[in-house]
Parts: structure tokens; C-alpha cells; sequence
């Protein structure tokens, strides 16, 4: 839902009743997993997607039958090949999908959900999806607060502390509860979604494969953030809306940054003097991946000077240099995809070879 969050923030503010669609389950393969949504709002206009074009025709009937009634449907579509005009998965899988209305009236907490993923704070939503409880009931859940509630207070009480774990972790999931809350029950099923700041790309060098490479980032769902110690070169004009230019020495900026186990470091610079400060000091902490643009005689040239440093070689075994996957890339965007796909690859534990070489499913 994220990333249609705009759309649905602009009618929420204006008072305008949409029909916001969730996948909610997914059995074996599908082209979007749960959280993945589609809305119906004003004259008809519709952003997102459920399922990439196979069933979005029918949820978007189905959008259009809860807005006019209110009330909240819950739509498993699966796989037929009986009939050349059902409505299914072409993938062989199957998605639970939950449509419900949403208005200030309905969900008085929406916006301020809206605003809080704007503004990277970390929100869970949990809406009731089947049971003996309102369907499409919604409860916003923040780590200090809540607001809204789906029909009971002890259900309430349960679904908050849960969804608390769950915004720890970052995970969105399907629990299920006894009508007042009951744990050892499981009438009611409350879908979690937990929305978290999503992770950092910083790079380093603000040249036009920087610029190539934010742009990738930021599609990826990176929030990115581009440095250079050279104000000439680091300006926002040069980059894609919404990245962040900060001027600094690399290494410097990169001490006073906080990283995690999803942050992706991405150094073009290559020039030893911003280069070697700043990979010592990415190598030293917390990052899912570290890559460095430059030959390979760059790259043995840097690995020394880092030797020399005190690195230990598991330390530079993490060192992803030359940056990227053997594409044969030539332009900057050509180079940007390559190192999107040595990211990607990396993340999800992906060989990086062609998928006609290789067997099991296609996407995990």
C-alpha cells in the first residue's frame, strides 16, 4: 500500500469515500504478496494493483459494490483453466483479497497512518478480514499509541501487543483471536501490516552513475541519499526528486550515519582519498551490502591500502568491487541495473543466472 499512499492520503483529506483493495493471503505462487493494494476512488479512478492484471477487473467491481453499500468483502481468486472466461491467476497460485471502504467516517485513524509512513515512522494496521468481529474494522497501532478499534476492547488489547511485535520485526502477517481477544481461539482472523521506515542507499560520488543509481534506488523502495565533498557536484538538481544531497567528506558523513542489516552502500568516488576512509569505515559496521565502483586494478590497489588499514579479510570479504553483475553494461543506467540486480540478487539469495538455467520456482 505504500506506494499509492498519496493518492489515497489526497482522498481521504478531501472527504472522498474509496474502495481500498488488500491481498491478505497468498497460496504457493502469485505475481504480488500480502500488502500488495489496489484502491477505487472518485469518477472511478484507480491506482495500485492486486495481482498485475489478472484479476483487477473483478476487484474492481467488487470495489464498486462496497462503496455503494459499505460493506466489506473478503474474495479468494484462484487458478481455473476450465473456463477461457473465469477470472484467475494465469501463475497456478491463488490470493485472498479483503476490499473495504474507506472514509474519515469509517477510518477515523487513516490519516493519520498516512501520514506516519510519509514521514518514515513505523505504523501497524490491523484490519479484521473474517469472524464473528465487523469485517474491514481497522486498528492503527504505533509503538507509543493506538487508534480506532475493531469492535471489542479486549480484541483490541490482544491485537495491539501483537502488532507491536510484529512492528518490530517489520513483519505483516494473518493472526487469529476469540471474539473478546482470546488467544487460545481462532474465530476471528486480523490481518497485520506493518509499515517501517524502509531501508537507506547511500551513495557516495555524485556523478551521473550516482544519479543513475538513485534513481534505481528509490524505485526499488530504497530512501536514498546521495554524498559528496564537492558542492559543485552535489546538488539537488543533478539527482532524481526526493533524494537527499548532503555535502561532507564521505567518511565523515557516513560515522555520523546510523546503518542497519538492510542498509545498501554504494561507493562511485573511486578516488583513493575518499575512497579507502569511507570503505574502512562501512566495512566496520552494520550494511547488506557494500559495493565499489572501479577496475580491477583499481579494486587491488584499494584492497591493499585497506589491508593496511587493520581490515581482517572477513571484513573484505563483504567488499562487493567491481560493483555490480556482469551485464556488459555501458551507460550509466545500463551500469544502474547492474548493480540493482547484484543488489537484489544479494538480498534475497538469488544465483544471478539466467532464470532458463535454473529450476524451482521463479520467484520466491
Amino acid at each position: 500500500m505504500r506506494e499509492i499512499l498519496p493518492a489515497l492520503a489526497r482522498w481521504y483529506a478531501a472527504g472522498e469515500p474509496f474502495g481500498l483493495a488488500t491481498v491478505v493471503a497468498v497460496n504457493r505462487s502469485a505475481p504480488r504478496g500480502p500488502g500488495a493494494a489496489m484502491a477505487v476512488g472518485p469518477d472511478g479512478e484507480v491506482v495500485g494493483s492486486v495481482s498485475g492484471g489478472c484479476v483487477e477487473g473483478a476487484v474492481y467491481e467488487l470495489a464498486q459494490e462496497v462503496l455503494a453499500d459499505g460493506e466489506a468483502r473478503l474474495r479468494t481468486f484462484g487458478y481455473s483453466d476450465d473456463d477461457a472466461f473465469a477470472v484467475g491467476l494465469t501463475c497456478g497460485g491463488a490470493i485472498t483479497v479483503l476490499v473495504r471502504r474507506v472514509s474519515p467516517e469509517t477510518d477515523p485513524a487513516f490519516g493519520a497512518v498516512a501520514e506516519s509512513v510519509a514521514a518514515h515512522r513505523p505504523v501497524t494496521v490491523a484490519v479484521v478480514t473474517d469472524g464473528p468481529a465487523p469485517r474491514g474494522a481497522a486498528l492503527a497501532v504505533w509503538p507509543d499509541t493506538a487508534a480506532g478499534t475493531l469492535g471489542a476492547p479486549g480484541l483490541d488489547a490482544a491485537v495491539t501487543a501483537d502488532a507491536r511485535g510484529e512492528l518490530a520485526q517489520g513483519a505483516t502477517v494473518t493472526r487469529h483471536y476469540g471474539p473478546g481477544g482470546q488467544r487460545r481461539e481462532d474465530d476471528v482472523a486480523v490481518f497485520l501490516e506493518s509499515f517501517t521506515p524502509p531501508p537507506r542507499m547511500l551513495v557516495f560520488g555524485a556523478i551521473d552513475y550516482a544519479a543513475a543509481v538513485a534513481c534505481i534506488g528509490s524505485f526499488l523502495g530504497y530512501r536514498v541519499t546521495v554524498c559528496d565533498a564537492r558542492p559543485v557536484f552535489a546538488t539537488p538538481r543533478r539527482f532524481p526528486e526526493g533524494v537527499e544531497v548532503v555535502v561532507d567528506w564521505p567518511h565523515r558523513y557516513l560515522g555520523a550515519t546510523e546503518t542497519d542489516s538492510r542498509t545498501v552502500i554504494c561507493v562511485l568516488t573511486h578516488d583513493p582519498k575518499f575512497d579507502v576512509p569511507l570503505l574502512e569505515e562501512a566495512l566496520r559496521r552494520p550494511a547488506a551490502y557494500i559495493g565499489a565502483m572501479g577496475s580491477r586494478r583499481t579494486h587491488e590497489d584499494r584492497m591493499k591500502r585497506l589491508r593496511d588499514t587493520g581490515l581482517r579479510e572477513d571484513a573484505l570479504a563483504r567488499l562487493r568491487s567491481p560493483v555490480g553483475l556482469d551485464l556488459g553494461a555501458r551507460t550509466p543506467e545500463e551500469v544502474a541495473v547492474s548493480v540493482a540486480a547484484e543488489i537484489v540478487a544479494l538480498r534475497w539469495g538469488g544465483s544471478g543466472a539466467p532464470l532458463t538455467a535454473t529450476s524451482g520456482a521463479i520467484h520466491s
